[in-house]
């Protein structure tokens, strides 16, 4: 067997060191909300001359929210805008729960819930300012990108090493498969 076959037939390790608090509050979690600007994206918001909203998606958070449905876990989106651009992205994605130009927040996030025969002690929120509070404080796991407003990080249960919309819902799907166990398999899968 030559040196790149033995390299192959290895299997790769998952290297993630996660607090076991923070995987045990967030084991239950089955859906997980987010907000789109400051959250999927780096919260500038770009207007084409014709006064379209264009936004940057980071594809480590994308392929995130993919692993979260191969796990199981059904990722939401509840924003406060719309754009053609956001919703070709989540469709993409396959994220089909998403509730778009909304600021009460709470009560689109409960009729999702709703939809999936879910509560509040089986749901994440990742969040990056005021209007995500509602929805950050009943989940049962919180999390804020590391850029995201003071108070609302003050109100997670995990703040990411990444900004917004630089792999920081990536940051937060790879907790929340290691919190389900399906991380290495899912990794081996790719390996």
């Amino acid at each position: 067997m030559n040196q790149s076959q033995d390299a192959v037939a290895k299997p790769v390790q998952p290297t993630l060191q996660i607090d076991p608090e923070l995987l045990l509050r967030a084991q239950p979690v089955r859906v997980v909300f987010f907000d789109v600007d400051g959250v999927l994206t780096d919260g500038g918001l770009y207007f084409s001359e014709q006064g379209e909203t264009i936004k940057r998606f980071n594809t480590l958070d994308g392929h995130g929210l993919k692993l979260l449905q191969k796990a199981g876990i059904t990722p939401a989106v509840v924003t406060g805008r719309d754009s053609p651009a956001l919703r070709l992205r989540l469709k993409a994605l396959g994220v089909v729960h998403a509730r778009f130009g909304t600021e009460d927040k709470r009560p689109a996030a409960e009729a999702i819930l709703a939809e999936l025969r879910l509560n509040w002690s089986q749901a994440a929120a990742m969040g990056d300012d005021w209007p995500d509070l509602p929805v950050m404080r009943r989940s049962a796991f919180a999390c804020a990108p590391l850029n995201a407003q003071i108070d609302v990080k003050a109100n997670a249960h995990y703040i990411t090493k990444a900004a917004a919309g630089h792999g920081a819902a990536r940051e937060l799907c790879d907790l929340l498969l290691v919190a389900s166990g399906k991380y290495a398999q899912l990794l081996a899968e790719y390996a």
